[in-house]
């Protein structure tokens, strides 16, 4: 991947696991604080550009197909 399409995606995703993370932590539920969590870590050990976007899109979507009660 290259360093600069590299940085953005980390950028974009870690700015989304921020959002996620707050409002988890706010609402103290705990699927949305995790993949937060998850969104804002993971940019910092994967490399190959197809399972960056992957990960990405599954911690996107946990969150709304687990539901707490």
């Amino acid at each position: 991947m290259d360093t600069s399409t590299q940085l953005f995606l980390s950028l974009f995703i870690g700015s989304f696991g921020l959002a996620y993370f707050a409002y988890g932590k706010k609402q103290k539920r705990l699927v949305p604080t995790f993949s937060g969590l998850a969104m804002m870590v993971y940019p910092y050990f994967v490399k190959n550009i197809y399972l960056f976007l992957a990960v990405a899109v599954v911690c996107l979507i946990v969150p709304f197909v687990l539901t707490e009660s």
